[in-house]
């Protein structure tokens, strides 16, 4: 606990007298020069509630003094008064600058010197008390938030296990690509990438792209409700066949209407979105709202071209895989449906990385 006084004064005399006046409130320390000072200061930091300080000493004065006070940053918790019989502006000035607090004048009164001390001292044995509080409130904080960016990844790493876990259970109800919810995946990050570069306009960032990432493997969820008769079909579809797997998207939103409380807003809004507007096109003649331009959502334009992409380069029960340089051009070239021109270059400009991960993907199938 901070209680002692420190005076600091080449003369006896004037120690002697600051100390008559302190003592029944104080216990008292004295230093005759500005180099015990340091001694006394670097012993009793820790109990030293205020320093009254001559400026005028041989060897090291005042000055001095206050200058490793500060290197050492004793005067964040120490205050010092000077003891003074100057009345120049540019003392008070300087002292004021180098951390002083206030100043005991020559003569001293002694009510003057028993006020002035105990208002310092009071005042930043309170500011030392609230620094205290706020350091360990900080440290609580700090706790806190570290434990908060935890439970946050372990929500994260929880979303992402049960969209994968819904993936999954499409993959094996669908016979066409047990790789395609995670070469979907692929394509939809390098697309989203270059759209973030070039297209800051539509606020993707890295934590945006993630999500939309692990919920595109939420986009064909719906075709668990799709009969294996239909689903499973070696042949093309009838025109009643067809809008029944249409259905898929409506169908697949219903589920995830029925996940509640499990994952966080950001993945549902996302996993609904991707589910249901996949197979929008930019014209508005896709479905099943016919939502045209920038109203569809942009993580379902992202995942509607990677899931056409990866469609026209694999094999499935019912055709045979197009080549990479076909895919591209009926894509670019409108055969699929429409996409938006802005998400066609950057299609463009990754072009390549789109074939490098299809082939590195069939590699692993091999």
């Amino acid at each position: 606990m901070r209680s002692k006084v420190l005076i600091v004064d080449d003369l006896e005399m004037n120690r002697e007298m600051l100390a008559a006046i302190l003592e029944k409130e104080y216990p008292i320390l004295e230093a005759d020069s500005g180099k015990n000072a340091i001694t006394m200061i670097q012993e009793h930091q820790d109990e030293i509630a205020v320093v009254l300080l001559d400026l005028v000493m041989p060897e090291m004065d005042g000055f001095a003094v206050l200058e490793v006070m500060k290197d050492h940053s004793w005067l964040k918790t120490i205050p010092v008064l000077v003891i003074t019989a100057e009345s120049k502006a540019g003392v008070e000035s300087k002292c004021f600058e180098m951390g002083v607090s206030d100043f005991i004048k020559k003569p001293f009164d002694n009510a003057i010197v028993r006020n002035r001390v105990k208002n310092i001292v009071d005042l930043f044995a309170y500011k030392n008390q609230l620094e205290e509080k706020v350091e360990k409130q900080t440290a609580t904080l700090k706790k806190q938030y570290k434990l908060l960016v935890m439970q946050a990844e372990k929500l994260k790493e929880s979303n992402t296990h049960i969209i994968d876990i819904l993936g999954t259970v499409v993959e094996c109800r669908n016979l066409e690509s047990g790789e395609h919810v995670k070469r979907v995946k692929g394509f939809t990050r390098i697309l989203a990438e270059q759209m973030m570069i070039d297209y800051p306009e539509y606020g993707l960032t890295q934590e945006k792209i993630d999500v939309i990432v692990s919920a595109s493997s939420l986009h064909d969820i719906g075709k668990i409700a799709i009969p294996d008769s239909i689903l499973l079909k070696p042949a093309r579809l009838t025109k009643e066949e067809y809008e029944y797997m249409k259905s898929h998207t409506t169908r697949g939103c219903d589920v995830l209407n029925n996940v509640v409380g499990v994952w966080d807003e950001a993945y549902s809004k996302a996993s609904y979105d991707i589910c249901r507007h996949h197979h929008e096109r930019y014209d508005g003649k896709g479905y099943p709202d016919g939502l045209a331009g920038d109203a569809i959502p942009i993580s379902a334009q992202l995942v509607g071209l990677a899931d056409v992409y990866d469609a026209l380069v694999s094999e499935r029960v019912y055709k045979s895989a197009y080549s990479e340089d076909e895919a591209f051009h009926m894509i670019v070239s409108g055969e699929c449906g429409v996409f938006s021109p802005k998400l066609l270059e950057c299609f463009r400009k990754v072009k390549k990385q789109f074939e490098e991960l299809n082939q590195l993907q069939n590699k692993k199938q091999q």
